[in-house]
């Protein structure tokens, strides 16, 4: 019974087995119905370390890989290492062996494996080992909060926040949420054809009662990655708050989610200037004119210095190549702004009004259409995903560049 007081519920993770056995593929199967996996996604395929190289050479890898080898020593460690030059920052990994050896506990602790179980296992072991990963105190934040402005009002940031949110949650399979905090005006219940009966409202007037359970009350689902915390979009009341009201909404989030995507109005208030603040990653959206130049250009300026050790603010610009209007040339507003855009997103009202008016998103609207393209573009790099698959870190990798000089020594030696 205090076993199963102890195990903390997963967050919502993605995890991936590979599998060389029947036997610990049942006990996987039989975990994959427990309580507290009920928000992860959890995938099971044969194979072991071999397996999971060739899955990722050229995908992005979950936030937890969990391994059988029925290898053990330097045959195990050799696959591991070559596996930790294809994952993305912050995977985490499980292995599970068939060997009691202390001396390789260690080796794979030393490289940054979060846990060694030794088969055979059973469903508490499991659970407990990834329930491990993400409550223990020194547990890092599991989820990357992408904030999103417009430097004016109507230059389409909200449209294309929900998009990019969209697009993280279904291209880049990564369990999301997008947190409309328009709380007057908002348009993401519009936008994912959603009415839902709570939202960030409830946590914004009662902050004291926030947490995880609180937060899952308050979403509502709009995919099967994809979670919405939706604005009343009303004008029944007053939304003044203080500059620490969302501080335990973007904790809980953060804590559960791996992907947080804040809508934030155009407004300069305490509390929204706190949100850009607290972000992983910033994107300003402007369109290419006079004004949006100059407040893009305040916006980003006064973000930066307030975050001096943090990404300078991303810039998208929008609508493009608008019919008969004057504009600035998209390099030449890039560089006013010393800030090169990770997209310039044409001007379409066909397609754009299409899906609002639907309820839908682009890609569900057209496909193949190039703001498609321009949205996982975007997604990679907010995700930090856009690196070279050969460059990445995990904590598979702390100490392979020791290693691989040691070797390098040895043979030239």
């Amino acid at each position: 019974m205090s076993q199963e007081i102890t195990i903390a519920p997963l967050p919502h993770v993605a995890v991936q087995v590979f599998s060389e056995t029947s036997q610990v593929v049942a006990v996987i199967e039989e975990a994959s119905h427990d309580r507290r996996m009920a928000k992860a996604h959890l995938r099971i395929q044969a194979g072991g370390a071999a397996a999971a190289v060739e899955a990722y050479r050229n995908a992005p890898t979950p936030n937890v890989i969990v391994i059988e080898t029925v290898n053990s020593g330097q045959a195990l460690l050799g696959q591991l290492d070559e596996l930790a030059g294809f994952c993305d920052a912050g995977t985490r990994v499980v292995v599970v062996g068939h060997v009691n050896d202390v001396q390789l506990y260690r080796e794979l602790m030393r490289r940054g494996v979060s846990d060694y179980l030794v088969a055979p296992i059973d469903v508490v072991t499991f659970v407990r080992a990834l329930s491990e990963i993400y409550s223990t105190p020194s547990s890092k934040p599991l989820g990357r909060a992408i904030a999103l402005i417009g430097a004016k009002g109507g230059v389409g940031s909200s449209t294309i926040a929900h998009n990019l949110a969209f697009t993280i949650a279904r291209d880049l399979a990564v369990e999301t949420v997008i947190v409309d905090m328009d709380l007057a005006y908002g348009t993401a219940g519009l936008d994912f054809n959603q009415d839902p009966p709570q939202g960030i409202a409830e946590a914004a007037f009662d902050p004291a009662r926030v947490d995880s359970n609180v937060i899952e009350r308050l979403l509502s689902r709009c995919g099967e990655r994809l979670q919405l915390m939706a604005a009343p979009s009303s004008l029944d009341r007053l939304y003044d708050f203080g500059p620490d009201t969302f501080e335990p909404l973007y904790d809980s989030l953060r804590a559960t989610v791996p992907a947080i995507v804040l809508d934030v109005p155009h407004i300069w208030t305490a509390w929204a200037r706190n949100a850009l603040v607290r972000a992983d990653e910033i994107v300003v959206v402007a369109e290419p004119d006079l004004a949006n130049l100059r407040n893009a250009k305040n916006l980003i300026d006064t973000l930066a210095s307030a975050r001096p050790h943090d990404p300078r603010p991303k810039l998208v610009v929008n609508k493009v190549g608008m019919t008969k209007r004057p504009e600035i040339a998209v390099a030449e507003f890039a560089k006013a702004l010393e800030s090169p855009p990770i997209a310039s997103i044409g001007f379409d009202p066909g397609l754009f009004g299409t899906a609002n008016n639907n309820g839908q998103m682009l890609a569900e609207v057209q496909p193949k259409s190039k703001v498609n393209e321009a949205m996982l573009d975007m997604a990679k790099a907010l995700m930090g995903r856009e690196m070279a698959k050969s460059s990445k870190k995990s904590l598979l990798s702390p100490l392979l560049d020791r290693i691989t000089s040691m070797r390098g020594g040895s043979k030239a030696a």
